[in-house]
């Protein structure tokens, strides 16, 4: 299985988009510190996820929710959401 997921930093409050094949383990290492991309920018919040059974759809889903309108789509349906 595989995961793209979206993060929201409790500090900057942007959000990190990125995929994985195991999301607990994925997220539990942002949080630690231990991912150089969101080091500085915790603490981090698990907003959104997707699953897929093809890495190939995974990573096109990623560029696609990290790029224009898809992405503004995302950020907009998530600020609805709380």
């Amino acid at each position: 299985m595989f995961y793209v997921y979206v993060l929201k930093s409790e500090k900057d409050k942007r959000h990190y988009i990125s995929f994985s094949t195991d999301l607990k383990l994925r997220y539990k290492e942002h949080c630690d510190g231990k991912v150089r991309a969101t080091f500085y920018r915790r603490p981090l919040v698990l907003v959104y996820y997707e699953t897929y059974n093809s890495r190939e759809i995974a990573q096109r889903r990623e560029r696609q929710l990290k790029s224009g309108k898809d992405h503004m789509a995302l950020i907009e349906r998530l600020k609805i959401k709380k």
